[in-house]
């Protein structure tokens, strides 16, 4: 039955004047009313989460950056802090894959930013210019700690989200100044919007920005992502729009900025993410640096990264619910392509830890009689581990820069001071590490780009044999560094040397428990006297 034109009237003008009446609303007297709107008030929201639960974070992971006083890879120095060096302050090493553009600025620009901004300050000593950096990495680190807590929170509960965040691994290089440290941030910032069945904070734009930021920093990052964005694609019933209104201009922008800014310090138009997958995935060149059976991550990479929470992984793998399955095929492809490849690293599987974090959270959460038990166990047991290894096993190629650092500012003959490093090369820090312009040389090796037949680098000649090759270079004692800087196993190897051109040790630096190849346990500095004899300590 149709109104009337009046009955219209009448309707529309009832419902304008009731608009204009003013609406009297019943005030709530609940005591449980207030108290709930007190706490929130006093409690506060900080990325989504309880500010009492963000100060924890941050804390821990500030204590967490000063825990960790041990070296891990080269690249935590070499193609980051030592990069970010010479781009301020015009001096510093830049190592091969600068010269063969095979990275990028993006990530070194960050830390760049921060050692203007102590220049400008006035404050750019040698140890903000080490701590600063990694304090930025360990803020970003909690972020992402504080998202892949809210994510479990939404897909599960508290008691899950609790334990998705305890590794020893995760401990041990979330401050680190690595590429794969930012790619982990990266990818946990990225799966907090991508949409997971269960969660509350979907968001295409946001997610593939993150993953297409991971990727310039890291190329190698597409890789766990590949299966999550087809999933993705697949389930998307406007697939065409996701792709071109969403993943395209995101893909776009960010390509160009990383060509802008490659742009800006190479001095030419290069992609260099196209440069580091030719080399390290199409060439696998990367294998130059040392060659693994294809087994290696299954038998001992993951094994290792995970650490004790391995049985718990594999638990949880049974029991968690069909909505996870893509995590767990996103870890087992991940390791598929890596194991593919002749040159692996502990490292290079980082980014998958925190989709194995998920299934032990589930796992610890449905235990029943044993989880007191459990709970202890990984505790204890990723303590030992992440004090360990942040503290004591590799050690000894910082500690050693810290005394190249009071040669520089304490000693008052340090223009006429020189080091040599005859190490494994890139064995310690450089620049970044010392911040000033002491002549310093190590024993280099870039890999075989020019394709000749039994290529051997400066390192490996070296080492074939120690004593001849330093009579060798070092014929004239003209040219003699006043610092030498060993490995404990080469001492005896080059003894002959050391006595006849007057070193003397002056420094021993523990390193490591477990020394292999041309690693030794300890670290020895000899300067050179211009009289008396050696004096061995």
């Amino acid at each position: 039955m149709e109104r009337e034109p009046g009955d219209r009237r009448l309707f529309f003008r009832g419902l304008q004047s009731c608009s204009h009446e003013k609406m009297k609303l019943r005030k709530r007297k609940s005591a449980l009313y207030f108290s709930s709107q007190k706490s929130t008030g006093l409690r506060g929201d900080h990325l989504g989460e309880n500010i009492y639960l963000v100060l924890f974070t941050i804390a821990l992971r500030i204590c967490n950056c000063f825990l960790v006083q041990t070296s891990f890879v080269p690249d935590e120095y070499w193609q980051s802090l030592e990069v970010a060096h010479h781009m301020v302050f015009n001096y510093g090493y830049l190592t091969w894959e600068w010269t063969e553009r095979l990275r990028g600025y993006t990530y070194p620009l960050i830390f760049a930013s921060i050692y203007k901004i102590l220049y400008f300050l006035g404050k750019d000593s040698v140890q903000l210019l080490i701590w600063i950096p990694r304090l930025a990495q360990a803020v970003l680190s909690v972020v992402a700690d504080l998202r892949l807590y809210s994510l479990m929170k939404q897909l599960e509960n508290q008691q899950v989200a609790k334990w998705v965040l305890c590794s020893w691994f995760t401990w041990y290089c979330c401050t680190r100044t690595l590429t794969n440290t930012m790619e982990t941030v990266l990818t946990i910032l990225a799966l907090f919007y991508y949409p997971l069945e269960g969660s509350k904070s979907m968001n295409s734009i946001k997610y593939s920005s993150l993953v297409a930021l991971a990727f310039i920093i890291r190329p190698t990052a597409i890789i766990p992502w590949i299966p999550l964005l087809l999933r993705h694609i697949w389930q998307e019933q406007r697939k065409l729009d996701l792709i071109l209104h969403h993943f395209l201009p995101v893909g776009f922008v960010t390509l160009s900025w990383s060509l802008i800014i490659d742009r800006m310090f190479f001095g030419q138009w290069t992609l260099v993410q196209y440069n580091f997958l030719r080399f390290n995935v199409l060439q696998n060149l990367g294998t130059f640096y040392g060659s693994h059976p294809w087994h290696w991550y299954f038998s001992q990479g993951f094994p290792v990264v995970l650490g004790t929470h391995l049985p718990f992984f594999i638990h949880g793998c049974f029991l968690a619910p069909k909505r996870y399955r893509i995590l767990l095929v996103t870890v087992l492809w991940t390791l598929l392509v890596y194991s593919m490849l002749g040159h692996k690293e502990f490292r290079f599987i980082y980014s998958v830890l925190p989709f194995c974090m998920v299934f032990c959270g589930y796992s610890l959460n449905h235990l029943k009689t044993w989880k007191k038990p459990a709970l202890s166990f990984l505790f204890l047991s990723n303590m030992l581990l992440a004090l360990y290894t942040g503290l004591v096993h590799q050690r000894g190629t910082l500690d050693v820069m810290t005394h190249i650092q009071e040669l520089c500012y304490k000693n008052p003959n340090k223009s006429a001071a020189s080091v040599f490093v005859m190490m494994p090369c890139h064995s310690t820090p450089f620049y970044s590490h010392v911040h000033y312009p002491l002549p310093m040389r190590f024993l280099e090796c870039p890999p075989n780009l020019t394709g000749k037949s039994q290529y051997l680098d400066e390192a490996d000649i070296f080492y074939l044999n120690p004593l001849n090759w330093l009579y060798k270079e070092f014929h004239n004692n003209s040219t003699l560094p006043t610092h030498l800087i060993i490995f404990s196993i080469l001492e005896e190897e080059i003894s002959a040397f050391l006595i006849s051109r007057n070193y003397e040790r002056t420094a021993v630096f523990f390193h490591t428990h477990l020394p292999e190849g041309r690693t030794g346990s300890h670290i020895y500095v000899y300067e050179r006297k211009l009289k008396g004899k050696l004096n061995r300590r």
